[in-house]
């Protein structure tokens, strides 16, 4: 079970959301309906989305609203994610970011009066069966990555480094032994090292032995290693972006064995 630090963890949600709030005061209207990266969604449906969540994490139930048109749909969590966004898409962007900044200053005000037991206590989490607190700690990189969406969408770059994105990063490694051995392939015996540069950069190695694991020391002389920046690497985990392109055009490069290299970097979106 993850045990996550309290007050680390909600002070990087709290960075989130105020870094959010404060993009989206400055947007246009023409900005808060451009698309984005999320097949269907605005910026505007972005930030509908993190409403939502944050509202039934608060025990709102969700609106009853038609989604069924929406062919972009794929499961009953992407149906419940919609309802709260067709529930407000007729509603102003000013309206919008002023439900957020309610929902998000409710929810902040009941983590911070959590305990530390509370957050290590049994929880279920979009990642499986873990403690609270690791659910926050995925509310963390979920709503990052959504902020990084609206970013690309309106080309105004930033937060690119911080506590939310060190959090962000946390929550991602946990998955990387899943993603080398089981969806790219990794052989036993082999090694994966992921060379996280710019802001809030980091060094990773996944070793595959009977199984395989992000290794808790440097390897010598990894197989192949990816040198890839923090965002692109967290676009391609969300897959946002196409990862071919990005080895073609230099935004990763592959050094080692080549063809595993590749695999992995086909292989990084996990995300739901």
């Amino acid at each position: 079970m993850t045990r996550v630090d309290k007050d680390r963890v909600v002070a990087a949600l709290a960075e989130t959301f105020l870094s959010i709030t404060s993009l989206c005061e400055a947007l246009t209207e023409e900005e808060w309906a451009r698309p984005t990266d999320c097949p269907g969604w605005t910026v505007k449906d972005q930030v509908a989305h993190m409403i939502g969540t944050e509202s039934a994490l608060s025990g709102l139930p969700t609106p009853e609203v038609d989604v069924d048109r929406f062919g972009y749909l794929r499961n009953p969590i992407g149906r419940s994610n919609e309802a709260w966004i067709e529930e407000r898409r007729g509603r102003e962007p000013g309206v919008v970011l002023g439900e957020f900044r309610s929902i998000t200053a409710s929810r902040l005000e009941a983590l911070r009066a959590m305990s530390q037991a509370e957050l290590d206590a049994d929880s279920s989490t979009p990642a499986g069966p873990d403690t609270y607190g690791r659910f926050v700690q995925i509310r963390v990189m979920d709503c990052w990555v959504h902020e990084q969406d609206i970013r690309e969408a309106t080309d105004r770059p930033g937060h690119r480094e911080g506590p939310a994105v060190d959090v962000s990063l946390d929550e991602v490694v946990t998955a990387l032994g899943y993603v080398v051995g089981k969806q790219a392939g990794a052989p036993k015996g082999s090694s994966v090292r992921l060379e996280l540069t710019g802001g809030s950069s980091r060094t990773v190695d996944v070793v595959v032995a009977d199984r395989a694991r992000v290794s808790d020391r440097p390897v010598d002389h990894p197989t192949t290693t990816l040198t890839v920046p923090v965002l692109v690497f967290m676009r391609l985990v969300g897959g946002r972006v196409d990862p071919a392109r990005c080895v073609a055009d230099g935004s990763v490069t592959v050094t080692g064995d080549q063809a595993l290299g590749t695999r992995v970097v086909e292989n990084l979106a996990y995300m739901i």
